[in-house]
């Protein structure tokens, strides 16, 4: 596995992110948040923010935050 997609249910920027990474047919895994920002420790330590979605890609070296940002990416290295 080389994405990891932390992503929050119910979270429309996550869900544009997922259907993308399906599209495109990459492997990745979910890492489910908390709601509260003050909560998502975890992605704080991968990314620097508590926001998301945000998509580490290791074999690419990547990790980023904001949808539409991650979209761009996903289209330039997979499609």
């Amino acid at each position: 596995m080389t994405a990891t997609l932390y992503r929050l249910e119910g979270c429309p920027y996550c869900e544009k992110v997922v259907d993308e990474l399906d599209e495109l047919g990459v492997d990745y895994e979910s890492v489910w948040v908390e709601g509260l920002h003050s909560k998502r420790d975890e992605v704080k330590r991968v990314s620097g923010q508590r926001q998301v979605p945000v998509l580490v890609d290791e074999q690419r070296g990547l990790t980023m935050a904001e949808s539409d940002r991650i979209l761009e990416a996903l289209a330039e290295s997979y499609a």
